[in-house]
């Protein structure tokens, strides 16, 4: 694996695509053992640890491309841009026809990564991948944004990661990999990731939220799916005013996690 370089081009743009983390259409595979409030809580923090992250890093345009409307997590120094209607492939490679030079895309579920991974250099190569665990990948810069590159890779598959990289190497790119990532789908993988950024958002919402897993009552313990689990205590949700705990709609989608994300909304798509 290829070593990380020291500088950023002064003309990367900087990609966040994103879900506005609502209940019931973030984070579904959270629930159980979160209530959808709290999943949404947690994809909340998880994307403003993200957030702060882009910001720290030089960059000549930060853009938000998002599935839904701002909220108080959103820092400045950030555009918005809606994401088109289509499936995640299609949503991602419209991301990268925004831009007219180097962009590095992530998505919002890596709450642990560090400026330093995302300070990249596109001197020598043309593309950057950054593979995640789950067979998906959680980072992608182009040194010439190509909507092509990623037309028809198919999303949701533990593949998803080697069909990318397979269609960059193909167009005869040189490709740099960088780090492999987890990226947060389960309870599992939220514990996990906490604990490698213990000091951020995630960390201490997931520590507001979490239950003992031997707990087997009261309303934070395990349920089976679909069946409604109160939530009796603050969990730091500053979603929507009087946003309520929506049923769970579908699997989420890229928010960083490009393996297994969902299908598009039934609605157009507005942003993973």
């Amino acid at each position: 694996m290829t070593t990380l370089p020291v500088t950023t081009l002064p003309a990367t743009t900087l990609l966040v695509i994103a879900k506005e983390p609502r209940p019931g259409r973030v984070k579904t595979r959270l629930t159980p053992p979160f209530t959808p409030r709290q999943a949404a809580s947690l994809a909340e923090a998880s994307l403003a640890d993200t957030l702060d992250t882009v910001a720290a890093v030089p960059a000549c345009r930060r853009v938000l491309v998002l599935d839904g409307e701002p909220g108080p997590w959103l820092p400045p120094g950030f555009d918005v841009v809606p994401q088109c209607a289509g499936g995640l492939d299609e949503r991602l490679a419209d991301a990268f026809a925004r831009c007219a030079g180097p962009a590095l895309l992530i998505g919002m579920d890596t709450p642990q990564v560090t400026p330093e991974l995302l300070t990249v250099d596109f001197a020598g190569c043309d593309a950057w991948f950054g593979p995640a665990e789950d067979g998906g990948f959680w980072a992608l810069g182009l040194a010439r944004p190509d909507p092509a590159l990623l037309r028809g890779v198919p999303m949701s598959t533990a593949a998803t990661g080697a069909v990318q990289r397979d269609r960059l190497v193909a167009a005869g790119l040189r490709v740099r990999d960088l780090p492999r990532l987890r990226d947060v789908d389960t309870a599992a993988d939220a514990h996990a990731v906490a604990a490698l950024a213990p000091d951020g958002r995630f960390a201490a919402r997931l520590a507001r939220c979490a239950a003992p897993a031997s707990r087997t009552d009261g309303p934070f313990a395990a349920r089976p799916a679909g069946s409604a689990a109160p939530d009796s205590r603050p969990d730091g949700f500053t979603g929507r005013p009087g946003e309520s705990a929506a049923p769970t709609a579908r699997p989420d989608g890229f928010a960083a996690r490009l393996s297994r994300s969902a299908a598009p909304d039934s609605r157009p798509a507005g942003p993973r």
